[in-house]
């Protein structure tokens, strides 16, 4: 599954001309392009999907929706280490 999922900047530099972004996605942090906000700010909150800081968002609503999607195990299905979770889920399968 693919989610769109709210993280906050961390910090943004240039990159081959290209403004980009380390985002904190509730501990776990990845680069994300910010061409589409190029007046996103340090600490501020956007939405990403597939790389791409898509929204602005309020913290409190990013907080929110982190929790949720870390409630519901998304947060590991969508950053998680992919081989260590297809080992678990084939575990899984030959215990059933």
């Amino acid at each position: 599954m693919c989610l769109a999922v709210p993280g906050r900047v961390l910090e943004i530099e240039e990159r081959d001309g290209v403004r980009m972004a380390s985002v904190d996605f509730g501990g776990v942090v990845k680069d994300v392009c910010l061409e589409y906000l190029p007046d996103l700010r340090v600490g501020e909150y956007a939405i990403v999907h597939v790389g791409f800081a898509l929204q602005r968002l309020d913290e409190e609503s990013a907080r929110q929706t982190l929790a949720l999607f870390e409630g519901l195990g998304l947060l590991e299905e969508e950053f998680g280490d992919a081989w260590e979770q297809a080992a678990r889920e084939h575990e899984g399968e030959a215990q059933a």
